[in-house]
């Protein structure tokens, strides 16, 4: 079960939705902002993932090219010139930039939720 759908409970109206949620516009931009927040955090999990892919080959590269009598300098131009580091990232940099195209998404609709629910306030 992820996250985001153990709070479900909270959006899905099973509590007095009536005063979390003015209407089901405001409603339906919150849980549109929670689902994008869920998948920006699962990119960025990905993004550590392939850093640490990254790191850690760095420093295997490095524990090798010592015992071989090689300077650390050559280890690290050797490491940035193999297909495993170029791959890990690559996969980081792509993996960040989803991830701020959803947190940019989730802002979006937390905006809407908020601007209906003043909206609504202000009728009142």
């Amino acid at each position: 079960m992820s996250p985001s759908s153990t709070d479900e409970a909270r959006y899905s109206g099973n509590r007095d939705d009536g005063e979390r949620h003015g209407n089901p516009d405001e409603h339906h931009a919150w849980a549109h902002a929670e689902a994008m927040m869920e998948q920006a955090r699962a990119m960025m999990r990905e993004a550590e993932t392939a850093m640490e892919t990254w790191k850690v080959g760095k420093e295997m590269n490095r524990v090798y090219c010592k015992h071989r009598g090689i300077s650390e300098t050559d280890a690290e131009i050797r490491w940035a010139a193999t297909a495993t580091a170029k791959n890990a990232i690559s996969a980081n940099n792509f993996y960040v930039t989803l991830a701020q195209m959803y947190y940019g998404a989730a802002s979006a609709s937390y905006s809407r939720a908020l601007y209906l629910r003043s909206r609504d306030a202000a009728r009142i």
